[in-house]
Order: C-alpha cells, then sequence, then structure tokens
C-alpha cells in the first residue's frame, strides 16, 4: 500500500486523526511557524517575574541610568547560547540532563556521573532561594490585595494551588497561561512608561545616553551582576528551553537522525521555527526589560527608594500610581501578580523536568520511561513549591534572595557556555551547521559573558 505523502505542519487539517509517525515536515509559512511557537514563551513568562519586575527595577533604582547597557547586552547576547541548547533537543532527542552526561571528561560518584551535573545540582541552592524570593513577592501582591489573610498564609496557598495545577501535567496549561500574563503585563507596564513623560520624572535623551557608556560602578556590581544573570534568558532557562522544545514536538517532528537528506531537511525546517520562537520571546522580554528598568531609574532612583523586604510590593506600586494617578494600585496589583505568578508557575514545571531528568542521571531516581518521569514530575511539582514556599517563610526578603540567585545565575552561565561549545563543535550534525555569521552571533555572546563576569569581579577586587 502507498503511504500518504508527508504534509508541512501548516497544511495538516485540524480535524485529521494522529498520524502513527510523529515526523512531520516544517511549516513553510510565516503563519504557519507563528502556530508552533511556545517554548520561548514559557521562559519569558519566568523571566519577566523575578527578572524584570523585582531585580531590573532593583537595579535600576539604585544605580539610576548608567548600567542599562548591562540590562540591554544581558538580554540580547544569551539567545545564542539557547538556540544551540535547543538545536540539541532536536538532533539529539534527549532533555538537558541525559546530554550533559553524555559529555566527555570526568565523571563522579556510584553512577559515574558527568561532572557538570555536580556543578550545576552545586549551585541550586541559591536559585532555590531565588524562587522562594518569588513565592515571597507573589504573597505581598496577594496580601496587599486581599489583607484578610497574612502574606505566610497567602505564600502556602499560592504554592499548594501551583503545586496541585502543575503536577496535572498539561503543556497547553503552562504555554497558554503563561503567553496571557506576559500580553497583560507588558501592555500596563507599557502604559505607565509613556505616561511617565508627562511628569516631573520624564527621561530625557542625555540619560539615556548615559546608560549606554558602558561604565559600571563599584557600588552596583553586586546588583549588576545579578541582574546580567537574571534578565534575558538565564542560565537555568536556556537549560529549560531544551525540555519545552521537546515537548512542543520540534524533537518528535524532526524524528530519529537516519544520515538521510531528508531529515537533514526536517531538522533544518525546524530549528527555523524554534529560531523564530526564540528571537519573538527575545522581543517581548527586552521591552518589558527596558521598560522596567527606566521606570526604576526615573521614578524610583530620583525618589531615593529602593524595592527591598515586606515593603517591596508598595515600592514597586510607585511604577503606576506615581504615573497613572492613586487609584492604579489596583492595576499594578493585577499586574504584578501576573509577572510573578506566571515566574512561579512556569518555574515549577521546568524545575520539575530539570530536576526529575538529573535524579535519574545521578541515580537517585528512574526518570527511563514516560510512566516514570510523570511521577517523578508529579511528586517535584509539590516538593519544589514547599520547599521555596519554607525559605521564604523563615527568610522572609525576597528582593535579597532574588539578587543571590542572579549572582548564582550568572556562575551557571559559565557552564551553559562550555556545554554549548561543545554542541556546537562536537555533537552538531555536519548538515545542521549554521552560517558564520551565526557563529560570530554565538562567539560575541560568550566573549560578552566571559567579559561582563570578569569585569565584575576586576570591579570588586580593585
Amino acid at each position: 500500500m502507498a503511504t500518504a505523502p508527508l504534509l508541512p505542519a501548516d497544511e495538516v487539517p485540524p480535524t485529521a486523526s494522529a498520524p502513527v509517525s510523529p515526523v512531520l515536515d516544517a511549516p513553510r509559512t510565516f503563519r504557519g511557524a507563528l502556530r508552533h511557537l511556545g517554548p520561548g514563551f514559557i521562559l519569558s513568562a519566568a523571566i519577566v517575574g523575578s527578572g524584570e519586575l523585582i531585580a531590573t527595577t532593583a537595579l535600576g533604582a539604585k544605580a539610576g541610568f548608567v548600567t542599562l547597557w548591562v540590562v540591554l547586552l544581558s538580554c540580547f547576547v544569551k539567545v545564542a547560547l539557547q538556540l544551540e541548547f535547543g538545536k540539541n533537543a532536536i538532533y539529539a532527542n534527549r532533555p538537558t540532563m541525559q546530554s550533559m552526561n553524555r559529555l566527555p571528561g570526568r565523571r563522579l560518584g556510584p553512577h559515574r556521573t558527568h561532572w557538570t551535573i555536580w556543578a550545576w545540582l552545586s549551585m541550586q541552592g541559591f536559585k532555590i532561594l531565588q524562587v522562594g524570593g518569588i513565592v515571597g513577592g507573589v504573597a505581598l501582591v496577594l496580601h496587599m490585595a486581599f489583607p484578610f489573610l497574612s502574606a505566610p498564609v497567602w505564600a502556602i496557598l499560592a504554592s499548594g494551588i501551583t503545586a496541585f495545577l502543575i503536577s496535572r501535567g498539561y503543556y497547553s496549561w503552562v504555554e497558554k497561561g503563561s503567553l496571557l500574563m506576559i500580553i497583560g503585563f507588558t501592555v500596563l507596564i507599557l502604559v505607565s512608561l509613556v505616561l511617565l513623560q508627562g511628569t516631573a520624572y520624564a527621561i530625557q535623551p542625555a540619560q539615556l545616553a548615559e546608560g549606554l557608556t558602558f561604565d559600571l560602578p563599584p557600588a552596583v556590581v553586586g546588583v549588576a551582576l545579578g541582574a546580567f544573570g537574571i534578565t534575558g534568558v538565564g542560565g537555568d532557562e536556556i537549560m529549560y528551553y531544551n525540555y519545552w522544545c521537546v515537548e512542543k514536538g520540534y524533537a518528535a517532528y524532526t524524528g530519529p537522525n537516519d544520515g538521510t537528506e531528508a531529515w537533514a531537511a526536517r531538522a533544518k525546517g525546524w530549528i527555523r521555527v524554534m529560531t523564530l520562537d526564540a528571537l519573538c520571546s527575545m522581543v517581548v522580554y527586552t521591552t518589558v526589560t527596558a521598560a522596567f528598568y527606566l521606570l526604576g531609574a526615573s521614578l524610583l532612583h530620583e525618589r531615593g527608594e529602593v524595592p527591598e523586604g515586606f515593603a517591596m510590593v508598595d515600592t514597586l506600586s510607585r511604577l503606576f500610581t506615581v504615573t497613572l494617578g492613586p487609584g492604579a494600585m489596583a492595576i499594578f496589583l493585577v499586574g504584578a501578580f501576573f509577572a510573578l505568578y506566571s515566574t512561579l508557575f512556569t518555574a515549577t514545571a521546568s524545575w520539575a523536568r530539570i530536576f526529575g531528568d538529573a535524579f535519574g542521571e545521578l541515580g537517585w531516581v528512574r526518570f527511563g520511561t514516560e510512566p516514570e518521569r510523570k511521577r517523578v514530575i508529579a511528586a517535584l511539582s509539590w516538593i519544589l513549591p514547599a520547599v521555596w514556599c519554607c525559605l521564604y517563610l523563615f527568610i522572609q526578603l525576597p528582593v535579597r534572595m532574588i539578587i543571590l540567585g542572579g549572582i548564582a545565575t550568572s556562575a551557571l552561565l559559565l557552564l551553559v557556555v562550555g556545554i554549548a561549545i561543545e554542541f556546537r563543535y562536537r555533537q552538531l550534525p555536519a548538515p545542521l551547521r549554521p552560517s558564520r555569521a551565526y557563529d560570530a552571533w554565538l562567539w560575541t555572546s560568550i566573549l560578552a559573558i566571559l567579559g561582563i563576569s570578569g569585569y565584575g569581579v576586576w570591579q570588586v577586587i580593585n
């Protein structure tokens, strides 16, 4: 019997039954490609909450305009590394930790696990603090909106509801929910930035020029390094991207590498879709990042207010109430909830996957079959929010917790750089080799990350 011709993804009838094989050609049109975007926007939801609303605003409030260049560079340079991890998902069809455990080099522990997994695990203590700070931010926002319950009670409720939703295991909930939250808050923050120009805190061209002078005062190095790690795509989010590329179907649609030209054509097609996904999400979070930074630098810095502790939400609310009036507090609370909860929501889904994968490679859990993966992910979807909640209840300094997590993310970026180089030059199949322009972008990213990290250390020493 003759087989049916393979249709591109933008020509598959919506009512068609699922094919026996998931192999599918990439869409040939821009509109068709847009239907397959999603993984990058899940990352954007994670980025907007802790990075933009809190870390970026805190950096602007403390430093003024002088470190605008750090934030913009952070958003742009790391996307090339993200694409290397996404490509690995497509041509290897393996999640991140399994790919890392197949790298050459030293192995440690009873299960001979690659050293990069141990290095990643050693950095997660500060990262756990970071998401604990997000839980605190969500709790403070909900307490301000509904003060009949205390912030600790809201932290417990938010963590429990998130655990329940993610443990159900629906990708579309994460994807669509994240996208809606991003759109809503992006609109709100851009309106506030535009209206700022009609106040005494209007941004002047000279201030923008000051922010592009590549200066980094020693007094703000710690906050700047934290913001560099946490704004844009962080090292942890680059690692998460692989999982969402697999679950979105890019890897399954490409199929196993059989060495044929047809496989190479499919892989190139889905890499193009993945690249569009990464670039579109970059435009979104760069826009929001810049808006938050400018509001913090112009409004909070001039007023001498830096968000911290239990006053964090009240201080951040000035971003809206000064431009939109005192009645805008309700608008801010809705927007802040969207931003922070989207981070908590997507972090729970992403952490459950990457920790389950890592624990499987370490030999601590069984993570090989689909039923085993579902059980582990569901369990971690409850355990991780509980840990984050306990950390917030004990420390109760959300901004400091998030900044410490950002510094750990900067360190994690160095590990990501090494792995990305291995993926690009030793594992990428020859038919998928990119253009020289792409390689120039990749090495610009690598050198920028190394340069920022080295410059920050030099400033601290001197």
